[in-house]
């Protein structure tokens, strides 16, 4: 339930926003994983993160991050 995401080399702990590039939204996530292994992906989020994002459905989108 926490927001949270994987990326493949930022340390555990970082704080990225995540925001879609079609202006649908944003959110705030910590890394707590490494991944995603996919070529042309750059970060995977929890359940929570991808439901406030509104991405549940696609399982996908194109997203600039951020960190902070």
């Amino acid at each position: 339930n926490a927001m949270t995401c994987a990326h493949k080399t930022a340390p555990f702990g970082t704080h990225y926003r995540v925001i879609r590039l079609d202006g649908k939204g944003s959110v705030t996530c910590r890394v707590n994983d490494r991944g995603p292994y996919g070529k042309g992906f750059v970060i995977d989020l929890s359940l929570s993160a991808a439901r406030a994002l509104g991405i549940i459905r696609s399982g996908i989108a194109r997203v600039s991050i951020e960190r902070i």
